[in-house]
């Protein structure tokens, strides 16, 4: 499955990876945690296509996530 990476938002990590749910406030896209588990747990939340409800799923460089008009590319800070 190919994924668009064209108009994508990179956002770079420091660790090996990040958790779901705050890389969704890190991005400023959930301005609270809970406004981050609403939007992860209403199905609104791709990552690498597929649909994730695990708020928990830890994130790593090259994912792409997909949420509402957002998509973001996680990059490794080198």
């Amino acid at each position: 499955m190919k994924i668009r990476v064209s108009g994508v938002k990179p956002v770079f990590i420091t660790g090996e990876s990040i958790k779901l749910d705050s890389l969704i406030k890190y991005a400023a896209i959930a301005s609270t945690g809970g406004e981050a588990k609403h939007l992860i747990r209403s199905g609104g939340v791709f990552v690498c296509g597929a649909p994730c409800t695990e708020r928990g799923r830890k994130i790593k460089a090259g994912d792409v996530v997909r949420c509402g008009g957002d998509t973001l590319l996680v990059k490794n800070v080198s």
